[in-house]
């Protein structure tokens, strides 16, 4: 089934109702980016433990992931309705929705408008800050409205779009206290620093797409990769001092010795999979890079709440 503006059709001859439907399910699913919007949620409630510690509410905490899910998931839907021509230059992202032509580009339009000033307006009424709303519409106006339209212009686009990477543990912050402190901050500077190697490691991978759609990643204009590899080294360096900020925090954040320890720990092992891609700048390394990241993230917040809640 392909709808490229006119009417939906609900049934062919060989196509039976009920798989439509699921395709169209199926469909919408996909422009809420589930696997971000996982992650999204992980980062919110995990920035939500950490600072409420043992005082956390449980409501509170599903009220605050319901409506930063909505709007990470209307984020998701606007940026493939901006994206939706590059998208048919990239054999990953060919198959979407609306390159496929499955769904027409206004009804996405709506459904990603409906999803954020939902998901916003649910964060300002079912938590008691309001900040937390703030922070997740200015999350959503800087990935839609900033970072998206950047992606062909510069290749800081992905520096930029780290910001609204790193913003969702600050609505949990807030949802909890109201307030964001030292200790959200460095939540905030780990996530937006532990995004620059991750990203540089996917764009690598998939340069050669990301060029043939117009997007100016680093490795797109890089091609021998030596500024890419060092970019990762710099922004691992820097994620190992920015995880020890906490150090100097010991009110909603603990972060003793053995936080610290923990935390060097797991960015020398990240950063070894950065100095490793400078040595052989191969996919196989950019992706040990990518493996390493995605261990890095779960460890970090553990360690994190952990010591949250030992001070609480």
């Amino acid at each position: 089934m392909k709808l490229v503006g006119g009417p939906l059709t609900l049934s062919t001859p060989e196509v039976p109702v009920s798989a439509l439907l699921r395709q169209r399910m199926a469909d919408y699913a996909t422009l809420t980016k589930p696997r971000i919007a996982v992650m999204v949620l992980i980062t919110v409630g995990a920035g939500y433990l950490m600072a409420a510690g043992v005082n956390a509410k449980f409501l509170t905490l599903v009220h605050t992931l319901i409506g930063a899910g909505l709007v990470a998931a209307g984020a998701s839907a606007w940026n493939m309705w901006i994206e939706r021509d590059t998208d048919t230059r990239m054999k990953r992202t060919a198959d979407r929705p609306l390159p496929a032509g499955r769904l027409h580009h206004l009804e996405v339009l709506v459904f990603g408008t409906f999803l954020a000033v939902t998901g916003v307006n649910y964060l300002y009424h079912a938590v008691a800050s309001p900040y937390a709303a703030v922070v997740a519409a200015l999350t959503f106006v800087c990935y839609v409205a900033v970072y998206t339209p950047l992606k062909p212009v510069t290749t800081w686009n992905t520096v930029i779009g780290a910001v609204p990477g790193a913003l969702p543990p600050v609505i949990g912050w807030y949802a909890a206290t109201g307030e964001i402190g030292l200790g959200g901050v460095a939540v905030f500077l780990v996530i937006f620093t532990w995004q620059l190697p991750h990203f540089m490691a996917i764009a690598w991978m998939y340069r050669h797409e990301y060029a043939r759609a117009g997007h100016k990643m680093l490795p797109t204009v890089d091609e021998s990769g030596r500024r890419t590899s060092r970019a990762m080294i710099v922004w691992g360096v820097l994620l190992i001092l920015c995880s020890l900020l906490p150090v100097l925090h010991g009110k909603l954040v603990v972060a003793d010795i053995t936080y610290a320890v923990g935390a060097v720990f797991c960015g020398m092992l990240y950063l070894l999979s950065c100095v490793k891609f400078c040595r052989e700048r191969t996919h196989h390394q950019a992706r040990q890079v990518l493996k390493a990241s995605i261990l890095y993230l779960p460890a970090i917040m553990a360690l994190l709440m952990m010591h949250a809640y030992l001070v609480s």
